[in-house]
């Protein structure tokens, strides 16, 4: 039995414009102690995929359960055995870390001696001890997460929801919880993880499912899906911007693609399929085009060229007009 499924969700929202499809049709399956990465932009569906799992939102038509317990007609079943870590860590500033863990155990009618037992328990496995008994308005970003995240397993849940749990962390706060949420893991735990970083998907995942306008546009494991984009790349950095036009010409009647383009940082990057030739050949053909090649490398497909290619572009580009719109 899977831990979590769902097929063919849908859910539509009204607006001035129109209707607006956040979900549509979406189908989901996550092996109980697996991990599901859902990678797609703001605004994708991601964030009503997961209200929907943790009864928060009806679905407007399809089905899904978790543990075997349908998300609408065993609503307060489903409730008592996941935990779920939204977007922004929902801690009262008010109270310290260690009241909120308390406050938490007691709505799940822990006695006071289990739930100061539970909350002793998160604070060490989250290092947050120290801070215990500081009020949690005072704590970093990270710390702010960590203890949102303790407070979403004091019930000890077999299933975990985490929606963009690292969104707005600093780089070092962001290792820090992708060895936590991997820890759990390898404790059992069967996590559902929405993510617009790449790279997270990658390192936490077991299988990915990328999402878009509602949709489920791909599908399977990491380097399943890299596999769709072919072997090895090329990518490079010219000396000026000048020479982007140029160098992606020269790129284009070598191999056939026409190159991806970062104008701010002038690096191209275009699929090589000759491998090593290929780059000793680009080298040459730049060569004799004056174009001045600042550095060169060959490597392996990545999740951003995976979206790049079903989409027609970067998960950086989707998640910039998102959140403009």
């Amino acid at each position: 039995m899977s831990a979590i499924l769902a097929e063919d969700l849908v859910k539509v929202y009204s607006s001035r414009s129109g209707e607006v499809r956040a979900l549509d049709g979406v189908s989901l399956e996550v092996e109980k102690g697996t991990v599901l990465g859902l990678l797609g932009p703001n605004g994708a569906g991601k964030t009503t995929a997961v209200r929907v799992l943790t009864t928060l939102l009806k679905p407007d038509s399809g089905r899904a359960s978790v543990e075997g317990m349908d998300v609408v007609k065993q609503a307060g079943d489903v409730r008592r055995a996941i935990g779920l870590s939204g977007q922004y860590a929902a801690v009262d500033e008010y109270l310290t870390g260690r009241e909120n863990l308390i406050m938490i155990g007691r709505l799940y009618h822990f006695n006071s001696a289990h739930a100061a037992a539970r909350a002793e328990q998160l604070l060490e496995r989250f290092d947050l001890t120290e801070a215990a008994d500081r009020p949690s308005k005072g704590y970093s970003g990270g710390m702010r997460r960590r203890l949102d995240l303790a407070g979403a397993l004091v019930a000890q849940p077999p299933v975990l929801f985490l929606d963009e749990p690292t969104t707005g962390l600093d780089p070092r706060s962001r290792v820090d919880l992708w060895d936590v949420i991997a820890e759990l893991v390898r404790d059992g735990t069967t996590l559902l993880l929405t993510t617009q970083y790449l790279e997270e998907a990658d390192k936490l995942a077991d299988k990915i499912a990328v999402v878009d306008h509602g949709k489920v546009i791909a599908r399977g494991t990491s380097d399943e899906l890299k596999s769709q984009v072919g072997g090895e790349r090329l990518d490079l950095s010219v000396g000026s911007q000048d020479e982007i036009a140029a160098a992606a010409e020269t790129l284009e009647a070598l191999t056939g693609y026409e190159p991806v383009v970062e104008h701010h940082t002038r690096q191209l990057s275009v699929p090589a399929e000759g491998g090593a030739q290929t780059l000793i050949e680009a080298i040459r053909a730049l060569d004799d085009t004056d174009v001045t090649v600042l550095d060169v490398a060959l490597r392996r497909p990545t999740l951003d060229d995976v979206f790049l290619a079903i989409t027609g572009k970067t998960a950086a580009d989707e998640t910039e007009e998102a959140t403009q719109s």
